[in-house]
């Protein structure tokens, strides 16, 4: 699970190699004028949230730091990056079922469950995969070539042949 989820986030990395600050942070694409960076911090924010709350055992999903310059420099949406992948290879040594307390708004006020670490991080698994999709329309929008064929597809979804006529 844990190798799933890194080979996952090196997507994003390879992602953000090649292309620029002002691709990065562009927001004009319809119609919700949001960035790849934008994405990239959220999807990483959710992450560290988990990180945070570690050693605690209680991880507050909504407590996410935004930080405005993970999503408009590429250097340092890879430092972000690069941060979450190295807690991420230092859970090796975790115990995966540990229960642990999730909080998050679900739009009506906060709540807070129990879930298991390994739940939780494929909870942000699955999240990071589906804001990849919609990284892959912006960037299609933008003309910029996806990073590999299964950017923003989660290994489940059915797809479709596309095939020339």
């Amino acid at each position: 699970m844990l190798k799933a989820i890194e080979l996952n986030l090196q997507r994003g990395v390879k992602l953000l190699q090649s292309i620029d600050d002002e691709q990065y942070s562009d927001i004009s694409v319809e119609p919700y004028h949001s960035s790849i960076g934008g994405h990239m911090r959220h999807i990483l924010d959710v992450f560290d949230c988990i990180f945070c709350g570690l050693e605690t055992k209680n991880i507050d999903l909504s407590a996410r730091k935004r930080n405005e310059l993970a999503e408009q420099k590429t250097t340092f949406g890879l430092h972000y990056f690069q941060e979450i992948l190295g807690k991420l290879d230092e859970l090796s040594n975790e115990n995966l079922d540990q229960l642990v307390a999730v909080t998050d708004d679900l739009g009506l006020g906060k709540v807070t469950t129990n879930y298991t670490l390994a739940s939780v991080l494929i909870q942000a698994h699955s999240h990071a995969i589906h804001h990849f999709a919609s990284i892959g329309y912006i960037i299609s929008k933008l003309g910029i070539e996806l990073p590999d064929a299964d950017f923003g597809y989660n290994p489940s979804t059915p797809r479709n042949k596309v095939t020339e006529h």
